[in-house]
């Protein structure tokens, strides 16, 4: 899934580790979904948006649109 989370991430000054604590998973988790090769839950999703304080759609590009 393609996503906005090292721009976001570089925006804010976070590293994939200070990530991974905001939003409670590993940075290996964090990693793999930056390089698409895994596809957050939907409360995942949400947390990671809140960690950035946008919307969902603003991290996550819709598959089916």
């Amino acid at each position: 899934m393609k996503n906005r989370l090292r721009v976001l991430r570089a925006e804010h000054a976070m590293t994939q580790a200070d990530l991974a604590d905001r939003i409670g998973v590993s940075r290996q988790a964090v990693n793999a979904l930056e390089v698409g090769k895994h596809a957050p839950s939907l409360d995942l999703a949400y947390r990671i948006a809140a960690a950035f304080k946008v919307r969902v759609d603003e991290v996550f590009e819709n598959p089916y649109a």
